[in-house]
């Protein structure tokens, strides 16, 4: 009787503990990231009271008999499965589709988290709400990102300025009716433009003069920063002439191309002090067309330009974009991932630590090497099943009250063995 009333209070602990755990997922069942666990019951030490008989000839074989001494948890798991997406429209909310964990430093260790709600602090580091530091890739001064190196702190400075672009080429598009004379005078031609930056983002409108003065298809190409300059200051760029026959035609209905792919513009003509390339390729040699109106020139390069906005890429890249028309990458975010994530250690506000049964870190992209891909704006929401919890609270409280029965019954025998001395 005293081994069944053991066998209840065992049972009433381990269902309290059941309790427990459902309590605690139906708690955080608005949780961003949170995962919920589940209680997996076990029978204790039974006693043996009478052992097994093999088999003779004589008689067969006796299984043993034993009492069990009631039940324990042998384990309280983590359901890491993903959560649904709700999505909030705000820039750093981020959201891992997939396997994988954010990493953040708070004070001298490094956690993971699935709860992607960042903001930026004062200056401009991503931060969680509890203000650790969310970590990833820095950039080289070339943009790139080296993702086998250290993870650091991310920062998006909203006062970083992006260095002028120096002009290295310029396209020409539109069209030159290859034979009509342009002039009989060869300081008259068509003229575009476009603006060439140094390296200190200075600008220069640099023109463009194409002379066809005798109606032959041959064009000169002459460039100089002054409209109005005289032909002698005009500084000669390349010649070019059609593809096809210089016949009074209609070419092909593929058009005409410029013979040559490109011309350069040597650096003693640049106002850069660099070659720039004249890319010609989208220049056609269509007949009877208007000459001037339909040709024009853009070139590459761009002054110092300030941060205006940024973005998460789906593999975690942050690209800032700047008021001078350019992207730069600012940044990398850094996923991790565990050979057993479920053994990850929970410590509070939504963070997890590392175990001796978890594994280490591998830190990788998003989206690759089996790890989640990234999306901004939304969040993952908690995984947390109602209908399955609302199902295990009443298993919890019927084997609650089932235990319970056990001890009462129990403690019934014991007051009838006591009524026996009377």
């Amino acid at each position: 009787m005293l081994r069944s009333m053991f066998s209840g209070v065992s049972g009433l602990r381990s269902h309290q503990t059941m309790m427990d755990v459902v309590g605690n997922n139906i708690a955080n069942v608005n949780t961003a990231g949170f995962k919920s666990s589940g209680v997996v019951f076990a029978d204790t030490l039974s006693q043996l009271t009478k052992a097994a008989g093999a088999p003779t000839d004589a008689n067969g074989g006796t299984n043993p008999s034993q009492v069990g001494l009631g039940v324990r948890v042998q384990a309280i798991t983590q359901n890491m499965t993903q959560g649904s997406a709700q999505a909030t429209g705000k820039s750093t909310d981020l959201m891992l589709q997939g396997d994988g964990m954010f990493a953040v430093q708070q004070g001298d260790g490094v956690f993971y988290t699935r709860n992607g709600s960042f903001t930026l602090d004062a200056n401009g580091s991503i931060v969680t709400n509890d203000g650790a530091y969310v970590m990833g890739w820095k950039p080289a001064p070339d943009g790139s990102v080296n993702t086998n190196g250290a993870i650091e702190k991310l920062v998006i400075p909203s006062d970083t300025v992006m260095g002028a672009v120096e002009t290295k080429g310029a396209k020409v598009s539109g069209n030159l009716d290859k034979t009509t004379p342009t002039a009989q005078d060869p300081d008259v031609g068509i003229v575009t433009s476009f603006t060439a930056y140094d390296e200190q983002g200075t600008a220069t409108t640099m023109y463009l003069r194409f002379v066809n003065a005798t109606g032959t298809d041959n064009w000169t190409v002459t460039a100089s920063d002054d409209a109005a300059a005289a032909t002698a200051s005009w500084r000669p760029v390349g010649t070019f002439n059609f593809d096809a026959d210089n016949a009074a035609t209609p070419p092909t209905a593929k058009g005409e191309k410029a013979s040559v792919a490109t011309l350069t513009l040597p650096g003693a003509s640049s106002p850069t002090g660099d070659d720039v390339t004249i890319d010609l390729k989208g220049l056609s040699g269509f007949v009877g067309t208007t000459k001037s109106s339909s040709v024009k020139t853009t070139g590459d390069g761009a002054p110092i330009g300030t941060l205006t906005s940024y973005s998460f890429g789906t593999d975690g890249v942050i690209t800032g974009s700047y008021s001078n028309g350019y992207k730069q990458t600012l940044g990398q975010v850094a996923i991790a991932s565990f050979n057993n994530s479920a053994g990850l250690r929970k410590e509070g506000n939504s963070l997890y630590s590392v175990s001796t049964n978890s594994g280490n870190p591998v830190y990788g992209i998003a989206g690759q090497a089996g790890r989640g891909g990234l999306l901004a704006g939304s969040l993952e929401m908690s995984n947390v099943d109602l209908s399955a919890e609302f199902t295990n609270l009443i298993l919890a409280q019927r084997g609650f009250q089932a235990n319970s029965k056990v001890i009462t019954a129990s403690d019934e025998l014991l007051q009838d063995l006591v009524n026996l001395k009377r």
